[in-house]
């Protein structure tokens, strides 16, 4: 009941920053993008690097990203479902959203959004802190299976990715996934520290999370989730490690619902844009991230294929009842 409160009061409130409804999309209007999660997570990253490939893509558009944390972003949907029809606003999203939706029993779905863009997909990599007794996977595992509630592992969003990849493990493992001790966080940035201050076993995000800590000796990479080892990182596969876990965390772009067609266009067009500008593809290769790129039907179709994937992810893990 609190959180749907919070949600209706945070809602109104952007509604008078933002001017609930407004018609825009047009050339050169304002456009904000609502990273709807703490400072320094990947939404929060792929927001920003989308803010500035923006301005370089189109010199003359105000661009401005702000942050909606909670719930794994269904705060910042909840706001979203409120500015019906306004074509100056998008919102990051990505995996992350559609098992918290799920998780988090959302009365708001991504069926009152707008799809506009499919971006990036990035593999997720599993760390401990540099002081870590855990040297490998097998290690972390080992202890795993000796004693679940004692091996911490610190991550995004209850539901999100970072959590659907510690209950995939911990069933390649052998351990109940409803036994992991998940500590969820609503930003990447508070994972990280937790990490750093060697108060958490492990920690699950995106590789351009924690890549750079990864080679600064601050953090041990275990695992990452591709198929294939990933260039300029020094880690295994899960699989290689022994545990039989693939997964792409992947991130796009919506929109209010109610856009006129012309707004859906104007938004389409702009993001495509951002996407062919060398800043877009210069951030894409530092951050690990894969090109994905998708819009229109094609990205709708994929949303609705992701949510029904992605339910019977964590129902099996036994997230939602």
């Amino acid at each position: 009941m609190r959180l749907r409160v919070f949600a209706a009061l945070a809602a109104l409130s952007l509604g008078a920053l933002t001017g609930c409804g407004e018609s825009g999309g047009t050339a050169n209007a304002s456009l904000r993008i609502m990273a709807p999660a703490a400072p320094g997570g990947g939404w929060d990253q792929t927001s920003r690097t989308a803010e500035q490939a923006l301005k370089t893509a189109d010199p003359k558009r105000k661009v401005e990203v702000f942050n909606v944390p909670g719930a794994g972003g269904t705060i910042g949907l909840a706001q979203l479902a409120g500015e019906k029809g306004n074509g100056n606003l998008l919102m990051t999203m990505g995996l992350v959203m559609v098992g918290a939706i799920e998780q988090n029993k959302s009365k708001v779905t991504l069926a009152e959004t707008t799809p506009i863009a499919k971006l990036t997909e990035e593999y997720e990599i599993v760390v401990v802190p540099a002081a870590s007794p855990y040297k490998s996977l097998a290690d972390l595992v080992a202890a795993w299976k000796a004693d679940p509630a004692k091996v911490s592992i610190s991550g995004g969003s209850a539901g999100g990715t970072d959590h659907i990849v510690a209950g995939l493990m911990a069933k390649a493992a052998g351990v109940d996934p409803k036994q992991v001790n998940y500590i969820a966080h609503s930003g990447g940035g508070e994972a990280l520290n937790e990490l750093l201050g060697n108060k958490v076993s492990a920690g699950i995000s995106g590789v351009g999370e924690f890549a750079e800590h990864v080679k600064s000796g601050k953090l041990r990479a275990l695992g990452v989730t591709s198929g294939e080892r990933l260039p300029d990182l020094d880690a295994p596969t899960l699989k290689e490690a022994g545990l039989d876990v693939e997964l792409a965390n992947w991130r796009g772009f919506v929109a209010p619902a109610g856009l006129s067609d012309a707004d859906k266009k104007s938004l389409t067009d702009l993001v495509t844009k951002m996407h062919d500008s060398q800043p877009w593809k210069d951030a894409v290769a530092k951050n690990g991230w894969i090109d994905s790129f998708q819009t229109g039907q094609q990205f709708a179709d994929y949303l609705n294929s992701e949510q029904t994937r992605v339910k019977a992810i964590i129902a099996e893990m036994g997230l939602v009842s």
